[in-house]
């Protein structure tokens, strides 16, 4: 059997480029559906968003948020991504499954952990503000 790279098995054209948006859209649903911890991610992006409405924060505080946001829902959709092909390929307990699924999560970890980090660094001081402590 021939080997044939995968750049002569991608099709190009309008179409596919707007069903690609299609299958983005399918793995998105599939997370909602499924994923226990994009719920908690979008709750959290909900309640950042409300925040700085309410705070009024600067456009660069806005860009900074929505850049963390992105990153932290984008690692968790790389993350489900990771252990689904890791449980396609098998459904036996190897250490090397359980490293490539617990690296995985631990990138969400490290994102949503540095998310935090900027959500205080943006918002505590608006919080005193408002409460007269500085």
């Amino acid at each position: 059997m021939d080997t044939v790279s995968r750049d002569k098995l991608k099709k190009h054209g309008i179409k596919r480029f707007f069903k690609s948006f299609n299958y983005a859209l399918d793995g998105l649903k599939y997370a909602f559906k499924y994923e226990q911890n994009i719920l908690f991610h979008t709750l959290a992006m909900i309640v950042a968003i409300a925040a700085g409405i309410f705070f009024k924060i600067s456009v660069t505080e806005w860009l900074i948020l929505f850049l963390i946001i992105g990153l932290v829902i984008a690692t968790e959709l790389i993350n489900t991504s990771i252990e689904a092909t890791i449980d396609l390929i098998t459904d036996k307990v190897h250490p090397l499954a359980k490293v490539a699924k617990d690296t995985a999560a631990a990138a969400v970890l490290i994102f949503g952990f540095t998310a935090i980090i900027i959500a205080i660094i943006i918002f505590v001081p608006k919080i005193l503000l408002l409460f007269g402590l500085i």
